[in-house]
């Protein structure tokens, strides 16, 4: 009997082989990507000290009159943008991109291009 294999479960694999080796630290934090099927979301996480510096998503209430006319790559541009934007502003200038076992095409692609638009080094 074929038995579907679960997306999520492949994903999952592939994030914790990503993460065996992939840390933040301090002077460069992690730039963490979820994605479900509507909303995308982004964090710069301190791994030494398990804190979040700076978060971003499309859920927020401040964001929402700008997302409602975009398409789902459009979102993750301008998540990925805004994501970069308070980074710099909180004095984070480079990162280490955690792409949470996605693959790196689609919205995850443009979330990164946004960021490194606004001035993050990977």
């Amino acid at each position: 009997m074929i038995t579907k294999k679960n997306k999520n479960q492949i994903r999952q694999v592939r994030h914790t082989r990503l993460r065996k080796n992939l840390s933040g630290t301090a002077s460069c934090p992690r730039l963490n990507v979820y994605r479900s099927l509507k909303h995308i979301y982004a964090q710069i996480i301190n791994d030494e000290n398990g804190t979040t510096l700076v978060s971003c998503n499309t859920k927020q209430k401040q964001y929402a009159d700008t997302l409602k006319n975009m398409t789902n790559k459009e979102q993750a541009a301008f998540i990925g943008k805004t994501i970069g934007e308070l980074a710099v502003k909180a004095g984070i200038s480079e990162v280490v991109f955690n792409r949470g076992g996605y693959l790196y095409t689609g919205r995850v692609k443009e979330l990164a291009d946004g960021a490194r638009s606004a001035g993050l080094k990977f």
